[in-house]
């Protein structure tokens, strides 16, 4: 993708609009890899929003330091699902920069996604713009680093450590809006086959 990415608020704008995501995670108790896929719907929130203000006081943040954020929604499902077994939900976050560039900071959300209580990660932009996000739980770790290899195509690695290990590669491509599905209904289709979001520190 040519050109720079300014700051994380930047990133995620770029972020916004409907995708879809092919996975591979390789389980390492169990040696063995499962592959899946979702579709994703990104949307903008301004940084005034009361969804974004009332995170940041959940986190006892200052609302003033709120740049923006998203709300994301997702359907998906994993190869090793039960049989009618599937995974939607939504989410939201905001970020509030500790930098004066907006390269990093914190990443509000109001549901984790090793645990569906509200949770803070950080987020930092690296010298190649991507967007690295961490994520510490009671019992495990998450880390992830998004990056974008066209305006319409979005990579993703991440790892999670600890009761769970497990790395992740995705590749997201970006649904026009003409053909987008709707959001919260997940196909079965080979072509489409959607994938579990739980694995992902935004639910996505």
């Amino acid at each position: 993708m040519s050109g720079s990415i300014a700051d994380a608020i930047s990133f995620f704008r770029l972020s916004c609009g409907r995708w879809r995501s092919q996975r591979s995670s390789h389980h390492l108790l169990h040696r063995r890899a499962e592959a899946g896929g979702s579709f994703i719907e990104v949307v903008e929130l301004e940084a005034a929003d009361p969804r974004l203000e009332a995170i940041a006081v959940l986190h006892g943040q200052d609302p003033g330091g709120l740049v923006g954020g998203c709300r994301v929604r997702w359907s998906g499902s994993m190869a090793w699902d039960k049989a009618g077994e599937a995974h939607e939900g939504e989410s939201v976050f905001g970020l509030i920069p500790t930098d004066e560039r907006g390269r990093q900071g914190l990443l509000l959300r109001d549901r984790g996604y090793a645990e569906t209580a509200p949770v803070a990660g950080h987020f930092a932009m690296d010298d190649r713009d991507g967007l690295l996000l961490t994520t510490s739980y009671e019992t495990m770790n998450s880390l992830e680093r998004f990056s974008f290899a066209g305006p319409d195509v979005r990579l993703r690695t991440s790892t999670v450590e600890g009761l769970s290990n497990t790395a992740s590669f995705c590749v997201e491509t970006r649904i026009p809006s003409e053909t987008a599905p709707p959001a919260g209904v997940a196909t079965n289709s080979p072509e489409s086959s959607p994938e579990s979001a739980c694995l992902s520190a935004l639910g996505w």
